[in-house]
Parts: structure tokens; sequence; C-alpha cells
């Protein structure tokens, strides 16, 4: 089982290559689950509807978006609708019995949501921000999930689940796709994005433990920082291991399943 999340900042334009290789795959028998992004996406769409989005650095280092009441609406149109759509609508086109799912359908993903985001704002002072709907991933229905994996179907699911009451919440792609690999005990993570490794002073880096993966995340910064914790909390779930690689190359999932040029994190030493 391989679980792949395809970063926002591969838009649909370039994912020909993705899509070619995730139907090939999974008609060679190959069990699969493709979760995306679209973060780059909404903010398009929001300016285009005149949506003002607001993002603010949490004291961890963390870029967060404000999703207030407009925004958890574009999500909703954007990420689960249009972005979904045309992945799954790709992947019929190459064969693939592709089926299209968000975490709210079926309650697949349920995650706890921030009633406040706690900031740093532009004078470096902590203050909390109200009314966010967004959330932490916590829980994910494996049973829905196995069913349709079981019955020949590739999920492509949106990160965009439901809270304790049942209200929509975004979450983080990537923490999400971390998840649905722990619960399904999946053997690789795969995080394509567009660039090629995870680098550190500079440097490009091919392979981390576990242990040497918690220790230089405080060294990352922007996405890969998100993209470094889904793969902490994969691997502490269960996973085998997570990749770190370019989703703009021919067969790129294919490529990362063979560690060729991408950062492999593993739970061991």
């Amino acid at each position: 089982m391989i679980v792949v999340k395809l970063g926002g900042s591969l838009g649909l334009d370039r994912l020909g290559a993705v899509l070619d290789d995730i139907a090939d795959l999974w008609r060679s028998g190959t069990r699969l689950v493709l979760v995306h992004g679209g973060g780059r996406m909404v903010t398009s769409y929001a300016e285009k509807l005149g949506v003002k989005q607001r993002f603010y650095k949490n004291p961890s280092g963390f870029t967060t978006r404000l999703t207030d009441e407009d925004t958890i609406r574009i999500f909703e149109m954007v990420v689960a609708g249009l972005y979904n759509k045309e992945l799954v609508a790709g992947l019929l086109r190459r064969g693939a019995r592709a089926i299209g799912l968000s975490g709210v359908d079926g309650g697949l993903v349920r995650g706890v949501r921030k009633r406040r985001i706690l900031v740093v704002d532009e004078r470096g002072r902590k203050r909390f921000i109200y009314g966010d709907r967004s959330g932490r991933p916590r829980e994910v229905n494996t049973v829905l999930l196995t069913r349709l994996i079981e019955n020949g179907y590739l999920p492509v699911i949106a990160p965009v689940g439901v809270d304790e009451d049942w209200n929509v919440i975004n979450m983080d792609g990537d923490r999400v796709a971390a998840l649905i690999a722990s619960s399904l005990r999946a053997e690789q993570l795969l995080l394509l994005t567009d660039v090629t490794h995870l680098l550190l002073d500079g440097k490009p880096v091919s392979r981390l433990s576990l242990g040497e993966a918690e220790t230089v995340i405080e060294m990352v910064e922007g996405g890969m920082k998100r993209k470094l914790l889904a793969c902490i909390e994969a691997l502490k779930g269960g996973v085998r291991e997570a990749v770190i690689a370019s989703g703009a190359r021919v067969r790129p999932v294919s490529l990362a399943v063979s560690h060729v040029d991408c950062t492999v994190i593993t739970g061991h030493d």
C-alpha cells in the first residue's frame, strides 16, 4: 500500500506525468491512495472573488492561513470540487478506476478544530485570532477506505474534513496523508512537491532516520517544515518509510518508490 500526496505547488497543468505513472501502477496491481492539496489554487480563486487571504506565522515557525467563513467555502468549491474532480477525470481517462472523495464524505477524515490560533504578529508579539475553520486530522474512517480499495477503486482524497460537531474544516494535506498512511498501515508515504530534496544548509539530504528528522525539523522553514512534520507523524504511526520527492518529472511516483533523487526518511537509525 502506497499513499501519495500531491502538493498544491504542482498545478493541474503539470500533473500529466504524475497521473500517467499512478494509473500505470494501479493497473499493475499496486494499491494506492492519492491525497492532494490545492492551497495555491484557493488563494488564486479567493483573489478573483475578492476574498482577502490572511497568513500568519505561529510560535513554532509554521505559516498558517486564517480559514474564515468565506475561505472555507472556497476550499469546499475549489479543493473538494474543482481540483478533486479534475484529478479523478484525468485518472479515469488513463484507465484507473478513480473515485473522488473529501474528508467530509462518510466522515472519512475527522479532526479537532482550532477554535483559536496563536500567531506572532508583525511586531513579534504573540496573540490569539478567533473564528478559524481549520483543524488537525485525528481519525480516518478506515472501514470505508478499505472497502473502496478492496473493491478495486483508487481513492482520490481532498483534505477538507469535519470536526467533532460535523462542521466542515480545512486540514493540512500532508498531515491528512500521513494519518491515512498510518491508519491503513501503508508501507510508504510519498510527498510529491516541486523540489527534489529536503535541503539543510543549502545541501540536498538523501536519507534521514526518524531521530534525525526530529532533530533537524527546527532548522527547516516554510512548507518543507510541515512536510517533514507529516513524515515524522507517519513514521511514528507505523509507516515503514516516508519519501519527499519531485512530482515534476517523468514517472515521479515510480522513481520515488525506488529512492531515485529524493529524500528518504525511515523509522529506524
